[in-house]
């Protein structure tokens, strides 16, 4: 039978408790948090994650953290690595065992092992009194007063508390590092967010052809040429410098405004001081650009040299927008 409980109170009260558990955090922020970066930082070797339970699962996101920014980093599930796992471990690698109370029956059997191959051992545990804790080089002080769960038993606020201090742990190394945009978008190449750090203007541009007319070109010339590249628009070259563009809208106000198109040329016709960006420059800055000026070409420019065309449609191919 569901009873009538006030379902928008319940979510903002477990979310100010979880909240709450966060901030405190801070006061945990200690000379062991500082060592154990620096470490991590100085040494040849990997970070391995350990945890059982949900403590496991925030153990793979920790990993997968770290090695989008630039800390290798291995997770090897506690019940498994006293099974054969353990050779994961190479000696110049940090360990890293996440639980909240330390004391349960796998991490019992772990640490003993883990202990035995002199690799730095930290505890990021919710309990300082715990077999963890005290067999532990460094301690990751992630205590909470309660879990959010009505029956205080379901890893709901010790589970944030671990995500939260490992994002704090991971973002010091990658600030540390030096750890630019560029360097992540090599470790993420794929999907939207990849591209806008790596795909470069030219990777578009160079595919598209490099539509240009003569000023003095007639009519005629000026839509086949348009029409040819589909591009939506051509450069105006006058002695290798640019001097315009055509575009589509500049036709439909041609055509507005002439009745008699006998003798216009592209140079009658066009935008003057049209909008450019150098062919080295990231997509999603010609995205920036089109947006700013409500326009959906740019012309693409080396060294003031023409070089082609980036249009708005490119832009959507590569999932950019």
């Amino acid at each position: 039978m569901i009873h009538n409980i006030d379902i928008k109170k319940t979510a903002v009260d477990t979310l100010a408790l979880e909240a709450t558990a966060i901030q405190k955090l801070i006061d945990t922020i200690d000379q062991d948090f500082v060592d154990v970066t620096n470490t991590i930082l100085h040494m040849q070797g990997r970070v391995i994650v350990t945890g059982i339970g949900k403590s496991a699962i925030i153990a793979q996101k920790m990993v997968a953290t770290f090695n989008s920014t630039g800390t290798p980093s291995i997770f090897m599930h506690a019940a498994d690595a006293i099974h054969g796992d353990l050779g994961i471990i190479q000696k110049n690698d940090l360990i890293i065992a996440l639980s909240k109370s330390g004391n349960t029956p796998e991490i019992k059997v772990l640490v003993p092992f883990l202990k035995q191959t002199g690799n730095t051992l930290v505890a990021m545990v919710g309990n300082l009194n715990s077999f963890l804790a005290q067999k532990a080089d460094y301690i990751l002080d992630t205590s909470v007063e309660r879990e959010a769960c009505p029956n205080n038993l379901a890893p709901t606020t010790s589970t944030t508390a671990q995500l939260a201090m490992g994002d704090a742990l991971a973002v010091c190394l990658q600030t540390c590092r030096q750890f630019s945009d560029r360097d992540f978008a090599k470790y993420h190449p794929g999907g939207a967010l990849g591209k806008q750090l790596y795909l470069r203007v030219a990777d578009l541009s160079d595919h598209n052809g490099k539509p240009f007319l003569a000023p003095e070109a007639n009519i005629r010339e000026v839509i086949v040429t348009i029409t040819k590249f589909r591009l939506g628009a051509t450069a105006v070259i006058d002695q290798g410098n640019i001097i315009g563009i055509v575009t589509d809208g500049d036709i439909r106000r041609m055509l507005e405004k002439y009745e008699d198109l006998t003798g216009l040329t592209a140079l009658d016709i066009m935008t003057k001081s049209p909008k450019t960006i150098n062919r080295e420059e990231l997509a999603v800055e010609a995205l920036q650009h089109m947006r700013q000026n409500n326009i959906s070409q740019l012309l693409v420019v080396e060294n003031n040299t023409y070089q082609g065309i980036v249009h708005l449609q490119d832009l959507l191919k590569e999932g950019i927008i």
